[in-house]
């Protein structure tokens, strides 16, 4: 099952989470956040002008609506769709980063760690409150970026 989302210029100019609250409402009601695991895409929808190059990533508003989403979802990453590029491109919206055309996004070490390391703490806390074997999920999100982490490690949290 996949999970899409459209956003348009007003929602990301009004930081209108919306769209979204609606869906995750449904399921919180009915106490299964845990099927819409790595089934959301959020499609977005943000003009740029004539010649504009910018990946969504580089463009503020865009960025201040995901930091919006963060602060009031700071699980998100668990329900966004890692096949579809969905995780990265989350990242983008909150590490600091070079995007380079040949190579992709390039983050900035110590900031990515940082990201990748909260959202661990914030990830199993939040396994733990919807009764959610966390272990194998923490492993993944991690390996996403490159890291991995010690069982012990993370069984500890």
């Amino acid at each position: 099952m996949t999970v899409k989302i459209a956003l348009n210029p007003n929602q990301i100019q009004n930081l209108d989470l919306s769209s979204l609250e609606t869906i995750i409402q449904d399921y919180q009601s009915q106490s299964a956040i845990a099927e819409l695991e790595q089934t959301l895409q959020l499609e977005i929808d943000y003009p740029r002008a004539e010649g504009d190059m910018r990946e969504l990533s580089e463009i503020a508003e865009v960025r201040l609506w995901f930091l919006r989403l963060d602060a009031v979802y700071p699980w998100l990453i668990f329900i966004l769709d890692p096949k579809h590029g969905e995780i990265a491109r989350y990242a983008a919206m909150l590490v600091p980063h070079q995007f380079h055309r040949g190579e992709g996004i390039q983050y900035n070490p110590e900031a990515l760690e940082i990201f990748v390391m909260q959202k661990l703490f914030i990830l199993s806390d939040w396994l733990k409150s919807q009764q959610i074997p966390a272990l194998s999920r923490l492993k993944f999100f991690a390996q996403q970026f490159g890291y991995d982490i010690d069982e012990e490690f993370l069984s500890r949290l």
